[in-house]
């Protein structure tokens, strides 16, 4: 990374790099100070991060819920899933306009968005973590009489959540998409405002410390899914 970073700054001072096409690490760390100063990379930051958040946790508890249901119920998983792999297909840059329509250009335009990129990707991971329950051990508590939700319960709930947490780690990015995508298409504020107004003013540099910011929020959320994780699945410590 200091070779790297020393080779583009040397590249940029000695003319061989276009600075205003590629900025320089000179230029992105005097943002990141003057955004650290006046606290506006701070307020963007928790501008972004509530959006992605909420976004995050309704659609993980939204889609992990139906993923789980879908196995309780062959009927739901033949009647939702041609709508699960449409809405899936669907470039979620594609509903923005929608989503600003229906929700406004507020908080929950964000918010929804940022669900919607979600939603799909968590559905998917719990469905197939409960697909993924040992047959032998469902067919065992089904001789010893339990009923069908003990069975989901005792063995599908369990055997699902690494794939529910594989999922969550992946859903990061996606909720952090759903948002910026949002900011982009009309906000005042948050990371994905300044990124598109840097954008469109060819300072690249600002959009460089912008993406740092981002990067930094994503590794936040990642490092809380793994502390959970651990928490939730303690056997998988044990077995590492």
């Amino acid at each position: 990374m200091v070779i790297v970073l020393g080779a583009w700054e040397y590249g940029v001072r000695t003319g061989v790099i276009n600075a205003f096409l590629f900025g320089s690490p000179s230029g992105t760390w005097h943002f990141l100070v003057k955004g650290t100063v006046d606290g506006s990379i701070f307020h963007d930051m928790y501008i972004t991060s509530e959006e992605t958040a909420l976004g995050f946790l309704l659609g993980n508890a939204l889609g992990a819920t139906l993923g789980l249901a879908l196995w309780y119920s062959p009927f739901l998983e033949k009647l939702f899933t041609p709508f699960i792999l449409a809405l899936g297909s669907i470039p979620i840059i594609a509903l923005a306009p929608l989503v600003i329509v229906w929700a406004g250009t507020g908080l929950a335009s964000k918010v929804l968005m940022s669900t919607l990129s979600v939603v799909v990707v968590a559905l998917l991971a719990a469905f197939d973590g409960a697909r993924s329950a040992d047959p032998l051990e469902i067919n065992l508590l089904y001789s010893m009489g339990a009923r069908k939700w003990q069975v989901f319960r005792l063995v599908v709930v369990p055997s699902s959540l690494t794939y529910i947490f594989s999922g969550l780690k992946l859903a990061v990015g996606f909720a952090l998409i759903g948002a910026i995508i949002g900011e982009f298409i009309s906000s005042s504020e948050g990371l994905g405002h300044a990124i598109f107004i840097a954008g469109n003013l060819y300072n690249i540099p600002k959009v460089f410390a912008s993406l740092l910011a981002t990067i930094a929020i994503a590794l936040a959320f990642v490092y809380v899914v793994g502390r959970l994780e651990r928490l939730l699945m303690p056997w998988r410590k044990l077995s590492s």
